[in-house]
């Protein structure tokens, strides 16, 4: 399974800000709300290749996914299902109505943000991106690496860098 060295060290340094149990559980629901929510207003963005009509939400899901891959393969993997399943609904939210889309996004953004700093109020600590703002991208790979933690697949980063 390819794992970069950067990303065991952004990991390590993720997960030293993200100890408290009640910390991480929020961010189950504020990150995807969040990652979720910026889709949308790229998806207003659209421009034609090559005689196809393309959102700018399908290159920014499609960036953010070739570097996920890069660092982690097996989580990359997993967070094409997760991302494609959001690029879809930001397509079909973004597709209703702009004010529709701005409504949603201004609410899962918001709502998103609300529940991460709650978390950090758990867990003592602001934020791992305040630090260093590579963090934001290392955030939902985090998530799921404890996804494959809980389903037994490896040690999630918590587990390795706790005492």
């Amino acid at each position: 399974m390819a794992t970069s060295s950067l990303f065991q060290r952004q990991m390590a340094m993720y997960a030293s800000y993200h100890r408290n149990a009640r910390n991480r559980a929020t961010h189950f629901i504020g990150i995807p709300a969040i990652v979720f929510s910026l889709l949308v207003p790229l998806a207003f963005v659209r421009f034609d290749v090559a005689g196809t009509n393309i959102s700018l939400a399908l290159v920014v899901a499609a960036f953010v996914l070739a570097l996920w891959l890069t660092l982690d393969l097996a989580i990359g993997a997993a967070m094409a299902i997760v991302m494609f399943l959001f690029w879809l609904a930001a397509e079909w939210v973004a597709g209703l109505d702009r004010t529709t889309g701005w409504i949603v996004f201004a609410a899962f953004f918001v709502g998103g943000w609300a529940f991460q700093l709650v978390g950090h109020v758990y867990e003592g600590k602001r934020p791992a991106l305040l630090t260093n703002l590579f963090q934001a991208l290392i955030g939902p790979m985090f998530l799921m690496d404890e996804v494959f933690h809980w389903l037994g697949l490896r040690h999630g980063a918590v587990s390795k860098h706790t005492n």
